[in-house]
């Protein structure tokens, strides 16, 4: 009888997977990112637990910073400068804009250094180079809704009323996840090639902030600058939570401004991120 017994070489059948370099500039393979959607929660779940591991007060960090921040703000721009509040409390008037800001500033750090933090794993193994980005802007999602339910006692302690505005929310919550994507893209490849971007950063958000009505009233500025002010992506957001929430200020044409800023950002990142994609194995 002939010997029927295969070679395991021959019973063992591997699909063959060729790995090639992006083409052209929006090659952007969403279908490739969605069956790693498992990668991206698992590295958004590490991040999450490696942020509250070992920390002596855990989430409570999540509340300390924002009050202390608007104690500051309070102080300085509210009893000292006597800004204007719209005729909200000048406390709750920061405090809600704090809350979107304090998620874009944490996820733009963290999508910013998220390749290079991980160049073990980047240069070793194969995925859409994508999931890392996009994994770091979450986790900042932990840190916020611990901030939203102070935020809540406070509209109670204050007695502002939530209206049918609330249901806006999550439209000005996206807008500032994308907002630090967007920005975080860009931020994340160049920091690759360039790695001094990491010391820009911080002097980034810190230059932003202030740009940004957190600590003031967008009313502030001049009608015929309203527009121009649109072009900050994180000053329709700020206005939209103080909208949504509080009822203060107006939906208008800044904040449209600004979602089509962010848009833009955020095509533009993700084509010159997928086109440095084929490079960051070997530069990093």
């Amino acid at each position: 009888m002939a010997n029927t017994t295969l070679s395991p070489y021959r019973r063992i059948q591997k699909p063959l997977v060729t790995i090639e370099p992006q083409r052209g500039w929006v090659s952007l393979e969403l279908a490739e990112l969605w069956r790693y959607r498992e990668l991206l929660f698992l590295l958004t779940w590490r991040d999450i637990k490696v942020r509250y591991k070992q920390t002596v007060l855990g989430a409570t960090w999540a509340i300390i910073q924002p009050l202390l921040t608007m104690l500051i703000f309070s102080l300085i721009f509210g009893q000292l400068a006597k800004l204007p509040s719209d005729g909200i409390p000048y406390p709750i008037f920061t405090f809600t804009a704090l809350l979107p800001w304090q998620l874009f500033a944490f996820s733009l750090v963290n999508s910013s250094q998220s390749l290079v933090g991980n160049q073990n794993l980047v240069s070793k193994v194969y995925f859409p180079r994508l999931v890392m980005p996009i994994a770091s802007v979450f986790p900042g999602l932990a840190d916020f809704s611990i901030s939203l339910f102070v935020l809540i006692g406070m509209m109670i302690y204050y007695q502002i009323p939530l209206t049918a505005r609330i249901l806006t929310l999550p439209f000005f919550l996206l807008l500032a996840l994308a907002s630090a994507l967007a920005v975080g893209l860009w931020l994340s490849a160049l920091n690759v090639e360039y790695r001094d971007i990491r010391y820009v950063v911080p002097f980034l958000t810190l230059f932003w902030q202030y740009a940004t009505p957190v600590a003031y009233s967008a009313s502030l500025i001049p009608e015929k600058w309203r527009l121009l002010y649109g072009l900050n992506p994180m000053t329709g957001v700020v206005e939209g939570f103080r909208w949504a929430l509080l009822g203060s200020g107006n939906i208008d044409r800044m904040v449209w401004v600004s979602t089509a800023i962010i848009i833009l950002i955020l095509i533009s990142g993700l084509a010159y991120f997928r086109r440095m994609e084929a490079t960051f194995a070997d530069v990093i």
